[in-house]
């Protein structure tokens, strides 16, 4: 069995913890990276077991089984999110319900909550570790050839039957002649090279927020956007879809200078202006390839989870960013940053109304 009918020929089971009153999304994405079903606190649903199925899959579904969701596309991929306290006493008591966030085959359900204890299930390298960057899924040089077996397997959404017949035409031509064929490889490799590895800025994805911030548009939920999935998919797959978060980014101060570690940065919610949020939010920090940045605090965002942030008097808060420590009345509200250029992210999980309206305008960050 392959990828290409997996899901077809045996569904998987979803198995869902009871979690209390944690916020909590699975997002489940289709080829496409499209979320397909709505599963988490936000649609009230509850814990058990639900069967994520493909779109030709005709079986029986066995008794306890919450639900069934339906990918359009044999392919898809899971993305549980479960909020957790930055203590020590929080980090412990979640343990036991992560253990038991399990995806497993069909032919393996017998009605029982299965237990896996993740902290020993062994690491996943980097294939790129020793580089320092990203892995490279995506071989230039290979996508003409696979670019059939794409088409041929994951169906086009009504309105792209023609942009198909266009590229099994062009593969088609390729196939009959090597020299056509070396032409769109090596434009292949050109585009990724130039416009693809531009995409990874934050200025390509979205829509402008507000002082200096981009927002994202249409997250999950791309249909024929395919200008913003490319950029999601270049610098932050797998988003949640609007109703569910919404991500906020930028590689600038709010005058539009770059953002360098060496320089020392605030980053200022006035009072009452905090990302109005039924869930939570978090601010990120990440290195110039979208990665966090190893540091002596372990410390990678700051948000709701922690409890240690000093507020104004007023209400506001002030998180710094730099390479330098802001000193110790600062630190609770320090992110480390790598010496060279840096990008901030605020996900809003849940948002309130300003949230899903754009009306919540993200903070002013300024050197200083």
């Amino acid at each position: 069995m392959d990828w290409v009918s997996f899901l077809d020929e045996q569904p998987v089971i979803i198995q869902v913890p009871e979690v209390g009153d944690r916020f909590w999304i699975y997002a489940i994405y289709d080829a496409r990276t499209d979320q397909v079903g709505r599963l988490g606190k936000p649609y009230g649903s509850k814990p058990g077991f639900y069967l994520l199925a493909g779109p030709n899959w005709d079986g029986k579904v066995p008794t306890g089984i919450n639900e069934v969701i339906k990918s359009p596309t044999a392919l898809a991929n899971l993305v549980p999110r479960l909020f957790m306290n930055d203590t020590d006493e929080d980090r412990a008591a979640i343990q036991p319900v992560l253990n038991q966030v399990v995806v497993y085959p069909l032919s393996e359900f017998d009605g029982q909550m299965k237990t896996k204890v993740w902290k020993e299930a062994p690491a996943i390298p980097n294939p790129n570790e020793s580089g320092g960057g990203e892995a490279k899924w995506v071989v230039p040089e290979k996508y003409f050839d696979q670019l059939g077996e794409v088409l041929e397997t994951i169906p086009p959404l009504p309105g792209e039957e023609t942009l198909y017949d266009q590229f099994n035409a062009l593969i088609k031509v390729a196939n009959n002649s090597q020299e056509i064929k070396k032409l769109i490889t090596e434009t292949v490799v050109e585009l990724d090279k130039t416009l693809i590895q531009d995409f990874l800025k934050w200025k390509y994805n979205g829509k402008p927020a507000g002082n200096g911030w981009n927002r994202s548009v249409n997250n999950a939920e791309w249909g024929l956007d395919y200008f913003n999935r490319t950029g999601t998919a270049r610098s932050n797959m797998f988003d949640n879809r609007p109703s569910e978060t919404q991500y906020f980014y930028t590689d600038n101060t709010s005058d539009d200078t770059k953002m360098v570690g060496s320089k020392n940065y605030k980053i200022t919610f006035k009072a009452g202006e905090l990302p109005p949020v039924k869930g939570f939010w978090s601010m990120t920090m990440y290195n110039k390839h979208h990665f966090f940045h190893p540091n002596e605090l372990n410390r990678f965002s700051l948000g709701t989870k922690n409890k240690s942030l000093k507020y104004g008097d007023d209400g506001s808060l002030i998180l710094y960013a730099g390479n330098k420590n802001p000193g110790k009345d600062k630190e609770s509200n320090w992110l480390p940053a790598p010496e060279g250029e840096f990008s901030l992210y605020i996900r809003a999980y849940w948002g309130k109304q300003g949230i899903i309206d754009g009306s919540w305008i993200p903070p002013v960050i300024e050197e200083y």
